[in-house]
């Protein structure tokens, strides 16, 4: 019976390595191919601005919503995936921290036009609701600045029907 430890995880991962550089060398090539892909691109370019230097002139905040994921909607489980750039996702608020440069904010969520929203500064790119009960629903997701304000054009509406007949799911 093969038991994964420490030891031979380290030894598997050793094999591979070795075996990659074998294949290159025997090929001839410059480099391996996932080290020259990579080396074509920066750190900036792949990771963005460093958090250290002010940015001059940043461009607009965008933020970028997808349709709820169709797998689990019929158990009452909305996921909507976003993504945003030209902007941090932090816990930072307030009017002080509006010329904080790389600039910050988070998301604000109304879900079906009710009167409470709640604000969402985590950045793990998934909105996660439970127990969503059939019929129409809708998901208003704002863009804001650090004091809540939304950035211009940046407020989405995700509209999504719940199919009649599921069972709620809780999480």
């Amino acid at each position: 019976m093969f038991r994964l430890n420490r030891t031979s995880v380290t030894v598997w991962i050793a094999a591979v390595v070795v075996i990659t550089g074998l294949s290159y060398v025997l090929t001839g090539a410059a480099e391996p191919p996932p080290f020259a892909e990579l080396k074509a691109q920066s750190a900036k370019a792949i990771r963005g601005a460093t958090p250290y230097a002010e940015i001059k002139d940043e461009p607009a905040p965008k933020l970028i919503v997808d349709p709820p994921n169709p797998d689990l909607l019929a158990q009452g489980v909305v996921w909507i995936q976003w993504l945003v750039e030209n902007v941090r996702i932090l816990p930072v608020f307030g009017k002080g921290a509006l010329n904080i440069s790389p600039r910050v904010g988070h998301l604000h969520i109304h879900v079906d036009d009710l009167p409470w929203w709640w604000a969402d500064a985590s950045d793990n790119n998934t909105i996660d609701l439970a127990g969503m009960p059939p019929g129409d629903h809708k998901v208003l997701i704002e863009l804001v600045n650090a004091d809540h304000k939304v950035f211009p054009g940046q407020a989405k509406t995700v509209k999504f029907t719940v199919p009649g007949g599921t069972s709620s799911h809780s999480h």
